[in-house]
């Protein structure tokens, strides 16, 4: 199998590589390694359509599992890396190398301290997650979520949907601001107030109540919140465990340089597993959506074919929260300025630009998909200007 490119992990990252590669002209043979018994599938329906129902959320078509070049190992773990040439020991002692060796074993779910075995606690990274989730959704009148990030706003705004009682949790001062920063973060605040879901910022929760199955929430200001069940969005941990030893180097991730490439020869990282080297801030970046995914994967595909390294967009991603469309692409620092281009917070529909001496670097966008794909094709080419 030396002529062979090993990919260890099927969830995007991991598919689509194998797509970046066959696009690229790779006709070699792939091998995908995935853990889930499941073939791969999209993530982002799993904290809102997923939730009211099953619905088609498989990656690809049949073809990508009939095409006879690619091997598709399901229900597998890796447990460490070969010495010598790129690849990967597996759970059952086998070893898989080949010329060229892709980790793409994405992240988990951080767990909320204290919550143990404590029933109706749950986390969402998978689709086994979501089904949990769901039926647990179907059963409570009371929803304690912790943390305001995407993941868990989408699950407020889909359990809200459902007549559920929710509150929000979040140990910063605003939903987001991290993200976004104070003035776009008041927006996502006024949006979950509006529908009706209550937002506790600045502080953590002390500890779950209840028997075996969770009861309620106590916060660190000694505030009591009543809780059928609670959903956990507090980030993840990337899946780089396994490969300790390998002489790899971690650090919140797989560092690779700025095309995906490890200090090991051969050896790529991409997906929420790893963190590539930001050449215009000198930093290293882990990218946790969706766009970002694809793209190091086409970035990935190049270095092992030895081409040029394609033209990457501005770092995009997006949300629905309550039946409305956020937005948001480019490269945000707290020193930015940002200003509204078309509306306010105070609009059905916005547009905000985050500006650096003078220069757009970022926008952002509630409902308003022309103004924003407008600047995101001009921060994509490089090209944008100041709105008037």
């Amino acid at each position: 199998m030396n002529d062979s490119v090993i990919v260890v992990g099927a969830a995007l990252a991991g598919f689509s590589v194998v797509h970046a590669l066959r696009d690229q002209g790779y006709t070699g043979a792939i091998t995908v390694i995935g853990e889930e018994t499941h073939p791969p599938y999209d993530r982002p329906p799993l904290s809102k359509e997923f939730l009211h129902g099953d619905v088609d959320i498989a990656l690809g078509g049949g073809s990508d599992y009939t095409d006879p070049r690619t091997r598709w190992l399901l229900g597998r773990r890796a447990v460490g890396i070969t010495t010598g040439t790129p690849g990967v020991v597996l759970d059952d002692g086998t070893e898989r190398t080949g010329r060229s060796l892709v980790l793409a074993t994405g992240a988990r779910a951080r767990s909320l301290p204290g919550s143990g075995n404590l029933r109706g606690v749950h986390t969402l990274r998978t689709v086994d997650d979501a089904r949990a989730i769901r039926e647990t959704l179907r059963t409570i009148s009371t929803l304690v979520v912790v943390g305001a990030g995407l993941i868990g706003a989408e699950i407020a705004a889909t359990a809200a949907s459902f007549g559920i009682d929710v509150t929000i949790v979040e140990i910063a001062a605003e939903p987001l601001a991290a993200v976004f920063g104070p003035t776009i973060a008041a927006v996502c605040a006024d949006l979950h107030a509006a529908n009706g879901v209550r937002l506790r910022t600045g502080v953590a929760v002390a500890r779950l109540l209840g028997g075996d199955r969770v009861r309620g929430v106590r916060l660190s200001d000694g505030t009591t919140l009543s809780a059928d069940a609670v959903v956990a969005g507090i980030g993840a941990v990337p899946n780089t465990e396994w490969a300790r030893g390998s002489g790899l180097p971690i650090d919140g991730g797989f560092l690779t340089d700025s095309r995906c490439r490890t200090t090991i020869p051969g050896i790529y990282a991409i997906g929420d597993c790893a963190r590539a080297y930001d050449e215009a801030s000198g930093t290293y970046h882990r990218h946790e959506h969706w766009a970002g995914a694809t793209v190091q994967a086409r970035i990935a595909a190049a270095a092992i074919l030895d081409i040029p390294k394609p033209r990457t967009p501005a770092p995009y991603f997006w949300s629905r929260q309550y039946g409305r469309m956020i937005q948001f692409a480019g490269v945000r620092r707290p020193t930015d300025d940002v200003r509204f281009i078309d509306g306010d917070r105070s609009t059905p529909s916005c547009a905000a630009l985050y500006e650096r001496d003078g220069a757009p670097v970022a926008v952002f966008a509630l409902d308003n998909p022309r103004t924003f794909t407008r600047y995101r094709k001009q921060l994509d080419r490089g090209t944008a200007v100041p709105a008037r």
